[in-house]
């Protein structure tokens, strides 16, 4: 860091000169000019590059028995081209692989094929959604899966549970778009600066992602509960316990992610306020479900657990809550 002293004309017009290294480095000279913005912090940010087009960034990867994951890592690192480029050919097994992973993640899309070759590229400009949008995106989804695995497991509804697992491939596909759209605003400020995210607050929507994503990954436990009970319903007062149990957490839930968004940090307090209730109810339903014939219990206690499991990832949510800042 090197410090400089401000300086003042006879009108009143502040100034600070330019270090030479840099300047000359840019190409910088007299009359040329340069864009000023301030910070969401209050910092200045000079660019001599404003107007220079972005280059896209590319990678060059081999089959591997990990293309899968290399594929994925390219992608959440915010490469725009990833090319596959085997040494003689690539093997019909290795384009599934490719095309069934292309598949999962929003906007990479194959452009080009050979023998030898496999282009992918993202078609999503990096400023196209903010992570706001994204992530609410993503928790309607995993939102919509936790209310429908429920119904479908107290319903007996098989169609409507293998309905909930195959969203599953959704909400991770937006899971995945926001992990890249943070990785590339942690490395260009500029692009938070027209997202509305500083670079502080991209751990706290990366965390609350995550926890939105598993919220998704109960309702799919759930859901396969539901398909292990081959049609039987869940009646009686265990039926109506996981009701009210589902009711009051999913509230807690929502409670969570509005509180998150809207840095509101005595909604966060009533989903904390909540746990003490929900340790009693989930209590009840264990007591009763004991009465149940055998070959059910394993499966509704299972399935309770799930619901409670959501509870504690919307604690855990309510927990990322500040104060917005002035």
């Amino acid at each position: 860091m090197e410090l400089r002293k401000v300086q003042r004309t006879n009108s009143g017009t502040f100034f600070v000169s330019l270090p030479k290294d840099w300047a000359e480095r840019f190409g910088l000279h007299k009359g040329k000019a340069l864009a000023v913005s301030e910070s969401i912090n209050g910092r200045l940010c000079l660019d001599p590059q404003y107007d220079a087009e972005r280059k896209p960034l590319s990678v060059v990867i081999k089959p591997t028995p990990y293309l899968d994951r290399e594929i994925v890592g390219k992608y959440l690192l915010g490469y725009d081209v990833i090319r596959v480029e085997a040494k003689d050919h690539i093997s019909p097994e290795e384009r599934a692989q490719v095309k069934q992973t292309s598949d999962r993640l929003v906007g990479l899309e194959i452009v080009e094929e050979d023998y030898a070759r496999i282009v992918l590229e993202c078609l999503l400009e990096p400023a196209a959604s903010s992570p706001e949008k994204i992530l609410k995106r993503e928790y309607n989804i995993a939102a919509s899966m936790h209310r429908d695995a429920v119904s479908a497991f107290l319903e007996g509804d098989i169609h409507l549970a293998k309905n909930v697992v195959a969203r599953d491939i959704e909400a991770n596909r937006f899971y995945f778009l926001l992990v890249r759209t943070l990785r590339t605003v942690i490395q260009s400020p500029s692009l938070g600066e027209k997202l509305l995210i500083r670079s502080i607050d991209c751990l706290d929507y990366r965390l609350c992602a995550s926890l939105v994503e598993t919220i998704g990954d109960r309702a799919v436990e759930i859901a396969y509960k539901a398909l292990a009970l081959k049609n039987l319903k869940i009646t009686g007062e265990v039926s109506q316990l996981i009701g009210n149990f589902h009711s009051i957490i999913f509230e807690a839930q929502e409670k969570a992610l509005n509180a998150f968004f809207g840095h509101d940090v005595v909604l966060a307090e009533e989903v904390r306020d909540e746990r003490k209730k929900m340790e009693n109810m989930f209590h009840d339903i264990e007591l009763v479900t004991k009465k149940q014939p055998k070959e059910v219990v394993p499966l509704i206690l299972t399935a309770a657990s799930s619901i409670y499991r959501i509870f504690g990832h919307s604690v855990d949510i309510a927990d990322l809550v500040m104060p917005r800042e002035l």
